[in-house]
């Protein structure tokens, strides 16, 4: 059964105890917890759950008297990053690893971060053409000398932590898509895989459903998330947008509400394709639709898992 959880960053304006009772009210199974880095981590304080095993108890039986399990903790942010917040990350994700030890959670989603181009860049560099010599240096530089070295160690640690690593197919790092997925993988533990986003799948051109096909058991987890591609501004700029998310009138696409930019057959067909390739793990509802208020897009999203889900309806 593919159990509903929510990533709850989209409620991070309720207390914890007020987000758990909204959360179990809609009829979510279980929920994913920001760690820090890119979260403000609005339900988890890292820190003291670490160092207070009497904090820990609280915590989780706060979640058990409303039958809500933790699906995954959360520590996306970028841990390749060359300037300071890149250690600052890293600390984070070990934090993480070692929470999700104590807490018994089984799965960590994170980033796979992306560094500079060279050993001298201060800032990260996502290559997405390789045109010129360089560009192909640059990015020998950072599959050897940066990416592959980290998670051979985080797969260490995973390991050691009795954890999975989920690695989120996100836009400007990386591991982006299926294809960087399967090469990582040759090279690290099989206990890093994938969060797939099909959303992140849809803005970049692909086809999540072809995706999910191509990655097998590499799928450790995966988010509910959808785009719509605005009419008139994808077809005239195309896709690769650097307007800010919040300035939704003017880009070519945008995250929405479930639905919202793929209908519910189009979400039956990925959830049947998902099971097809022997995923039965958790779906986790990421809601980023900025053109809607987040308990409302909470909601509609949630109509719509509900009716694409393999499974009976509540």
């Amino acid at each position: 059964m593919m159990q509903m959880s929510l990533v709850t960053d989209i409620l991070g304006y309720l207390p914890f105890e007020e987000m758990l009772d909204t959360v179990s009210g809609l009829g979510f199974e279980a929920v994913e917890l920001g760690c820090g880095n890119w979260s403000k981590a609005p339900h988890l304080r890292l820190d003291e759950l670490l160092e207070s095993e009497l904090a820990r108890t609280s915590f989780s039986d706060a979640l058990a008297r409303r039958n809500l399990s933790i699906s995954a903790l959360n520590c996306s942010g970028n841990q390749l990053h060359p300037g300071p917040s890149g250690a600052e990350h890293r600390a984070v994700v070990n934090k993480t690893f070692r929470l999700a030890e104590k807490l018994g959670v089984k799965t960590v989603v994170m980033m796979s971060g992306c560094p500079g181009g060279s050993p001298t860049d201060q800032i990260p560099n996502w290559i997405t053409h390789v045109i010129l010599p360089e560009q192909e240096q640059a990015l020998d530089y950072q599959w050897n000398d940066i990416l592959i070295p980290y998670f051979q160690k985080a797969g260490n640690l995973a390991k050691d932590c009795g954890i999975k690593v989920a690695v989120e197919n996100l836009g400007a790092t990386m591991i982006h898509n299926p294809a960087n997925m399967l090469r990582l993988r040759q090279h690290v533990d099989p206990v890093i895989g994938m969060n797939f986003d099909p959303s992140h799948h849809m803005w970049m051109g692909g086809d999540p459903i072809a995706a999910v096909r191509l990655l097998g058991d590499a799928i450790h987890y995966m988010h509910a998330k959808d785009v719509r591609l605005e009419r008139t501004l994808t077809e005239a700029n195309g896709l690769i947008d650097v307007y800010r998310m919040d300035e939704i009138s003017k880009r070519s696409w945008n995250y929405v509400a479930l639905g919202h930019g793929h209908d519910v057959q189009w979400w039956k067909e990925f959830f049947a394709v998902a099971r097809f390739i022997g995923y039965a793990g958790p779906v986790s509802l990421e809601m980023e639709d900025m053109g809607m208020e987040p308990l409302t897009g909470v909601k509609k999203s949630l109509t719509t898992l509900k009716l694409a889900l393999p499974r009976d309806l509540d």
